[in-house]
């Protein structure tokens, strides 16, 4: 029996003790661990003792208010989501809530549904959330090539064409398609196209639309006027509506449902909507940027998605390299996590040793950045010394290096067994056609026969890899 999934952590904040005990016992309910404080500057602490998941802040508190832990929070844990409570006469402080980087808000009286499924949907947007290329404050900004542009880390081939294409459409009012697998960088990429652009300086509204239930995607996107259904007890302002003169960054646009793809095609094309349950047909300003990780057309074909919205999204297409076609950029990556993980954990690990960095090289990293900032944190807490040897990596990653090194040590073996009359160069010949026809069978078998891939790992070009598996008798 697996156990079972930890408890999301709520941080709450509000100087009403009242507020706090009915929020304690409702959050419980449903299943929460709480921590609960009465204003911004114990919420701040707290939260650098603990982890939390998700932010409930009062706008109006002493010490610290609302809006500026808000604004501490995004400096501090950007992926921390931050729910706003707030009074009728506050709502407009609290839109501007949202536009400064706020998840959501509710209104007093609150309605427990309504706060439940805000909750659901910011702890599920976390878990969902892409650190997909990572930004780091001191990264150089444009012109200074020492990790890469736009406050990405990467100098490869591969991500200089997508400086490039940055560059060109940062500053025009053209919708863009982001696609490229998990962890490849995509909201990263739309941050900069709207951070160098002449939006910069208007709202960056996201919306993960795979967090978000069929059936409340449409009030989220265009929002609600009081009373369109039950729960409704405020009107509120949808993404569309907060993202006006600004950027509206909609991820996981493939989950969208076909029943809703109709009226977003409208509101792209014409710039305009009404709110659930209203009349008044509403006009914004809004620069579009989407991004999946599906194969959009694949979806057209399987009738999931329209053709005529795969136009509009397309109009330009950027793809993100996976980080096994950039892995000239991986030691970029693991100098920045062991410096900001080692402030972080509190521990003076200088790097890592060659054999790690090769195998590490040589892993085809499926879950991409998030995967090796994880593999990086895990090998730090369990290295006690300056230096991340081989031994300290996850099974799955070391297992190039501990192929090379058994291979060579089998090979040491054979050639100790070797007749005495055997000469060097025979030895040596035979030994290492073994070992070289044992890695290739190994890469072989990590990537599922794929030729090219495995090529790779093996830091050899396609045809090279072809040869020598005809002569080691390993294809036709």
């Amino acid at each position: 029996m697996s156990p079972a999934a930890p408890r999301k952590q709520v941080l709450v904040a509000d100087d009403e003790p009242n507020l706090r005990r009915v929020l304690q016992a409702q959050l419980r309910r449903d299943g929460y661990d709480v921590i609960a404080v009465a204003d911004g500057q114990a919420a701040l602490d707290a939260l650098e003792e603990h982890h939390v998941d998700v932010i409930i802040t009062d706008l109006r508190m002493p010490e610290l208010d609302g809006m500026q832990l808000l604004e501490r929070v995004t400096v501090s844990h950007p992926d921390v989501p931050v729910i706003m409570i707030t009074a009728h006469g506050t709502v407009d402080t609290a839109v501007q809530a949202l536009k400064v980087g706020a998840f959501d808000y509710v209104t007093k009286p609150f309605d427990r549904t309504e706060l439940k499924h805000v909750i659901e949907k910011a702890t599920r947007t976390r878990e969902l959330g892409e650190q997909l290329v990572v930004a780091r404050k001191d990264t150089p900004r444009e012109g200074d090539d020492e990790a890469g542009r736009f406050q990405i880390i990467g100098r490869s081939p591969e991500m200089s064409a997508i400086y490039g294409i940055i560059e060109k459409v940062a500053d025009t009012p053209s919708t863009v398609l982001i696609t490229g697998e998990s962890g490849t960088g995509k909201e990263l990429v739309a941050r900069a196209l709207h951070e160098h652009g002449r939006r910069r300086d208007q709202p960056f509204i996201k919306v993960n639309c795979a967090a978000i239930p069929p059936d409340l995607i449409e009030s989220e996107l265009f929002g609600y006027e009081k009373g369109a259904f039950t729960g409704a007890v405020t009107s509120k302002p949808g993404r569309f509506e907060l993202a006006d003169g600004g950027t509206l960054f909609l991820d996981e646009i493939g989950e969208i449902p076909v029943s809703m793809q109709v009226k977003l095609l409208r509101a792209i094309q014409e710039q305009e909507f009404e709110r659930v349950g209203g009349i008044k047909t509403l006009r914004v300003d809004v620069r579009l940027i989407t991004a999946t990780n599906r194969s959009l057309k694949d979806e057209i074909s399987q009738g999931r998605f329209r053709e005529d919205l795969y136009y509009r999204l397309n109009v330009v297409h950027v793809e993100l390299p996976p980080l096994r076609a950039r892995t000239s950029d991986i030691p970029l990556l693991l100098e920045h996590f062991v410096v900001r993980l080692g402030e972080r954990l509190g521990r003076k690990v200088l790097g890592f040793s060659d054999e790690a960095r090769q195998a590490l090289l040589a892993y085809d990293w499926p879950g991409n950045i998030r995967e090796l900032e994880n593999v990086v944190e895990r090998c730090m807490l369990f290295c006690d010394g300056e230096r991340i040897e081989l031994e300290h990596l996850p099974p799955e990653t070391r297992a190039v290096g501990e192929s090379g090194r058994i291979s060579t040590e089998r090979a040491v073996a054979e050639a100790d067994a070797a007749p005495p009359d055997a000469g060097l160069k025979d030895v040596v010949k035979e030994a290492t056609a073994r070992l070289e026809k044992e890695l290739i069978q190994r890469a072989l078998e990590r990537t599922g026969g794929n030729v090219t891939h495995a090529a790779k790992l093996l830091k050899i070009s396609r045809k090279s890899l072809q040869v020598k598996m005809k002569e080691h008798g390993l294809r036709d």
